[in-house]
């Protein structure tokens, strides 16, 4: 299917909330991915699900799955270019080469789905920082610092960093994520490795915000995330990568440090329900029509922006 006709698809369609590959593989479900077993190798499919504050919404938002898989497929192939990076886990997006099971469903993984490498994920979640807004933003104003690290005075609201700071987080099972100091990270997954990790996360940020400015985006912030492949002991970069749903993306050319900024990520969405008192505890209120529609268009726009 070409491109132009699988885009004029999806944005014309109702938002995919799950899936059900029936013999495909043993299905687990995250927050917004269904992931599907294939003995060596995973199939990762973005459904249109959204989160808030670690709830999952009742509405989906369309297109939202595509927006993320085709953004990861973008940064997967641009910043891998020099061939000095450890490798990705990403084998292919082309559901011709899936496996046989896959193919009664080529219609609906076109353009939301990864064949992927099997790998043990790290119990770390990997966040590189560029400017002080979010939670980085609340730290600072009380502490002076982000992540226990000391910044210097003086500094507002969305204002650019000195430098990218790095700061994980635990992965948790349930609630919240909780930040941890760097020294914490290398208790957990040894002291070379931890150093291996935040010099990757450091490299593709830097990347990845050049290329982005040149697209008029500038990245407040991003997630990354990495696995071990169990026979080859190598570590990867897994997960999706540099999406408005792992990342700040805001308008370079509306950008003004010293107040929040319009994103082109899930922070209009985390706007309406505080706007609208929600505590942030399950069950979640539904979202107005206009507020999905709104989303979805900012999803679109973030990726017209990079293609």
């Amino acid at each position: 299917m070409a491109t132009d006709d699988l885009q004029a698809r999806i944005w014309d369609q109702p938002a995919v909330f799950t899936t059900d590959l029936s013999g495909v593989g043993p299905k687990r479900q995250g927050k917004v991915r269904d992931i599907y077993d294939l003995g060596d190798c995973l199939l990762l499919i973005a459904t249109d699900r959204i989160s808030a504050f670690d709830v999952v919404l009742p509405e989906g938002i369309p297109g939202k799955g595509y927006v993320l898989t085709q953004l990861s497929k973008f940064w997967f192939d641009h910043l891998w270019q020099q061939g000095d990076l450890i490798p990705h886990h990403l084998r292919t997006m082309d559901p011709d080469a899936f496996p046989e099971s896959c193919r009664p469903y080529r219609t609906l993984l076109a353009g939301r789905s990864m064949l992927v490498e099997k790998v043990e994920p790290l119990p770390v979640e990997c966040i590189v920082r560029g400017y002080l807004a979010g939670s980085a933003w609340k730290e600072y104003r009380t502490q002076g610092t982000v992540c226990g690290q000391p910044l210097p005075a003086g500094l507002r609201e969305s204002d650019c960093l000195p430098e990218p700071v790095f700061t994980p987080s635990t992965k948790a099972q349930e609630g919240h994520d909780e930040n941890i100091p760097f020294a914490r990270m290398q208790q957990m997954i040894g002291v070379s490795l931890a150093e291996q990790v935040k010099q990757v996360c450091l490299t593709l940020y830097t990347r990845a915000q050049a290329l982005a400015e040149e697209r008029g985006i500038i990245i407040a912030d991003t997630k990354f995330e990495f696995g071990i492949h169990p026979q080859t002991h190598q570590l990867m970069v897994i997960d999706e990568l540099l999406t408005p749903d792992s990342s700040r993306f805001w308008p370079k050319d509306l950008y003004q440090p010293g107040r929040s900024q319009p994103s082109f990520d899930k922070q209009y969405v985390r706007d309406y329900l505080d706007s609208i008192g929600w505590d942030h505890r399950p069950p979640p209120p539904h979202l107005p029509p206009e507020v999905v529609k709104q989303t979805s268009e900012k999803y679109r726009e973030a990726l017209e922006r990079f293609l």
